[in-house]
Order: structure tokens, then C-alpha cells, then sequence
């Protein structure tokens, strides 16, 4: 798929009254994932709970952060699912001896002992959302998880975060990864927004200024996902593993993409602020050019759309199988592209993923997405199983119509007007 404009008959985007409806629907199934012992269950290809895979602290935290979404439509009952989910944060996943959050549970217990990055940042994002939504709880939550960040995963020399601890925070990995870091600028651009401390947004820049401005700039923008201690690129890591759920070999066009629109959202919250002065003049093309770098290498028009999850460092597929997130995150960057520059091309961009996704991946009769597909469309399980969350595909329903600043869940708040904490259509 070209992102250039060209005389190419280009498909009708949704509109905003389906991408609604597509947020109630994706919402109303997830509600299946309710676990009565705290959390979220991972849902299966049917959109029922996979009790074999445990409660995950990263699917207990995005689903909470999803509902805080879904309060802030006004939608009722979504209130108490917000408050499962911060209960279940403060309780079974808390690591009352040590501090932090188990990244899994079981019908015993912690199954999953180490401390990591990627889960605590969505743990930020949670208790942010919460605290937007006016949930009870949100605000001490939020509080908590930031002040974790700070005491263990935040690297102020390296503008970073660490990537993982054992369970007594004794034993720091000496892996570094990307991943983490990018979800935890998501994260802290939330909690700027929850509680106007202007240190978050900024660390949020100083991450993305080592990744995407350093390492991706240097690699014609394909990101390096792995470096060691001391933030030296491991370009064949897990070459031997290229299908890994969290760290595989290669450049990630879905990660270019989400990195792509993160970056906006960095330029525009900067912008905002009257007394942080101009945004640096490096984002703005950042973004553009991880777009076209991930459309280019990893969109398969051979099959009629969809992306490899990975390539090599030249741009050739090393799984192709496609992913819903990876879509998602192509609508959601090209959407905020089309805002922040006005360009057609990147209008255009999203309206084709959107006939791609809504053709492959949607069913009306099945909860959630289907996840992984082959490049023929058929359904696939080389990487993902089921339909875990619906993190990544509300979101791209939702963006369209919010502002690039603030985030998205004080960006609903602002655009419905709906009063945080009410309990006249949420409660």
C-alpha cells in the first residue's frame, strides 16, 4: 500500500456513529473476562475465558483501563468493572511483602515472580485511566505505581526504564527492551494528564529521544527492540526465536506504527503547554517517517493488506503472519498523522486498513478481534491464541475523534463532558 496520494479508488472509512457501536460491542464481550477472584481472564477464539492460562497482570490492566474508557462513554455497569479491576491491583496481585504486582496468577496463587517493566507500566496506565474516570482508589493507585517507577524502573542516567526485577527487587536483568519503554511513555503521558506533574511527560520525551530520535533514526527507521545494560543495540537477538509474543528477532512495523502516533501525542501535549515552549522539530517527522517505513516493509499487498509481525534489518518478512494490533495501531497512527499534518495520504491510509481489518478480522457473531491471521486470511496460532484483550482494537476505535493532547482517557473526558465519578449512567 502506497501512502503517497494517487488516483487509486481508496475504500469509505467508518463512521463515527459505527466506530461507537464497535466500541459498545468489543466492550459488552469483554465483560466475559471478568474473573470473580480478581482480574481478567485471557479469552479464547470464542470470546470465552482461558481459565489455563491464569489471570495476567498485563490483560488485569488493560481491561481496566479499557472500562475506564468505557465509564467515560457513559456506558452503565462499566463503572463497576473499573472498580473489580483497581480492587484487584490493591488485593491479589499486590505483592504485599515485597512491593509491585505478580505478573500472573493461578488458582493457587503468584505463578509468575518477576517484577517487569512492560506490566507495571500498564499498571500505571490503569490507575491514571481510573483516576480520569473518577474511580475510588484510582488516585492512591496511581500514586503507588508512580512512585514504584521511580524507586525501581526509572533510569535516570540512561532517560529509561530497566527492564526487569526478580520478586524481592534484588537481581536487576541486564536486558533492556524497547517494548517496555514504549508502553511506558503511553503510560506516562497518562499520568501527566491524570496529575498535571510535568516530570512525566518529560521523561516520557527523554525515552522517546533515545529510541526513536537515536536508535531508529540510525537503522533508516526500524526500530532496535533489544540492547543490553548498557543500551547496546542485540540486533540477533532471539534470531534463533523470531515468533517470541514480547521480544522477537527483527524490527516491528506494528511498533513503528504505535511509536509513530505516540510521538504525536508527545508533540501535541507539549504544544498545550503554554509554559513548555515549542515541541522539538524532530517529532513530527519522526512519526511521518516510521509510518512510511513500517507501511513500506510490512504491509503485504500481495494478499490484499495486513502486516508481517517482524522483518529482517532490510526490510524483508521474517513472520509474516499478520496481527489485529498491528492494524490497530496502523489506524490509530494514520488517523493522528491525518490530524496533525492534514496530508489525504494518511485519511486514505487509515479507510484501507479499516476495509482490510473490518474484512479479515471482525466478526459480529464473536467477541473481541481475531488476533493472528496467515497472509491468506485464514485463522492462525504460530504466535497468539484466542482473543486475549481488546486493548488495541477499542482504542483505534475511539482515537479518530479525540484530540492528539490530552491522552485518551482525559481526551474522553473532555470531548463527552461526562462527570468523573458520577453514578448518574456509570455508577
Amino acid at each position: 500500500m502506497s501512502t503517497q496520494s494517487s488516483a487509486a479508488v481508496v475504500p469509505e472509512a467508518p463512521d463515527p456513529a459505527w466506530r461507537r457501536a464497535e466500541a459498545d460491542r468489543l466492550l459488552d464481550g469483554a465483560r466475559a473476562g471478568y474473573a470473580p477472584t480478581g482480574g481478567f481472564w485471557w479469552l479464547d477464539s470464542r470470546g470465552a475465558p482461558d481459565r489455563g492460562r491464569g489471570r495476567q497482570l498485563w490483560i488485569a490492566t488493560r481491561m481496566t483501563h479499557c472500562f475506564a474508557l468505557g465509564h467515560l462513554l457513559g456506558r452503565p455497569g462499566d463503572a463497576a468493572m473499573v472498580d473489580h479491576g483497581i480492587a484487584s491491583l490493591e488485593g491479589v496481585f499486590h505483592d504485599d511483602e515485597h512491593g509491585g504486582w505478580f505478573a500472573r496468577l493461578d488458582d493457587s496463587g503468584p505463578a509468575a515472580l518477576p517484577k517487569g517493566a512492560y506490566e507495571h507500566a500498564f499498571v500505571v496506565l490503569a490507575a491514571a485511566s481510573a483516576t480520569v474516570a473518577g474511580r475510588p482508589g484510582g488516585p492512591d493507585l496511581l500514586a503507588a505505581a508512580l512512585q514504584l517507577q521511580l524507586d525501581r524502573f526509572w533510569d535516570e542516567q540512561a532517560g529509561a526504564v530497566v527492564e526487569e526485577w526478580d520478586r524481592g527487587w534484588q537481581q536487576c536483568d541486564p536486558y533492556r527492551g524497547a517494548n517496555a519503554n514504549m508502553h511506558t511513555v503511553e503510560a506516562y503521558l497518562a499520568a501527566y494528564d491524570a496529575t498535571g506533574e510535568r516530570a512525566w511527560r518529560d521523561r516520557a520525551l527523554r525515552i522517546a529521544t533515545r529510541l526513536i530520535n537515536g536508535s531508529a533514526r540510525r537503522h533508516e527507521w526500524r526500530l532496535p527492540e533489544h540492547y543490553d545494560a548498557l543500551w547496546r543495540e542485540q540486533l540477533d537477538y532471539n534470531r534463533d526465536r523470531p515468533a517470541d509474543p514480547f521480544r522477537p528477532f527483527g524490527a516491528t512495523p506494528g511498533h513503528g506504527l504505535e511509536w509513530a502516533r505516540l510521538l504525536l501525542h508527545l508533540a501535541a501535549a507539549v504544544a498545550a503547554d503554554a509554559q513548555a515552549g515549542p515541541a522539538p522539530d524532530w517529532l513530527v517527522p519522526a512519526a511521518v517517517a516510521l509510518f512510511d517505513r513500517a507501511v513500506s516493509d510490512g504491509w503485504d499487498d500481495g494478499h490484499g493488506g495486513g502486516f508481517a509481525y517482524t522483518t529482517d534489518w532490510h526490510g524483508k518478512p521474517v513472520v509474516p503472519q499478520h496481527f489485529h494490533w498491528v492494524v490497530c495501531e496502523g489506524i490509530a497512527a494514520a488517523d493522528a498523522l491525518y490530524a496533525s499534518t492534514g496530508a489525504q495520504r494518511f485519511a486514505d491510509a487509515s479507510a484501507r486498513m479499516w476495509a482490510y481489518a473490518r474484512a479479515v478480522y471482525l466478526d459480529p457473531a464473536v467477541p473481541g478481534w481475531q488476533h493472528e491471521v496467515n497472509p491468506d486470511g485464514s485463522p492462525s496460532a504460530v504466535t497468539w491464541t484466542g482473543r486475549p484483550d481488546i486493548y488495541h482494537a477499542l482504542q483505534a476505535v475511539l482515537l479518530a475523534d479525540l484530540p492528539l493532547a490530552p491522552t485518551l482517557a482525559a481526551g474522553l473526558r473532555a470531548v463527552t463532558g461526562f462527570p468523573a465519578g458520577s453514578q448518574q449512567l456509570g455508577g
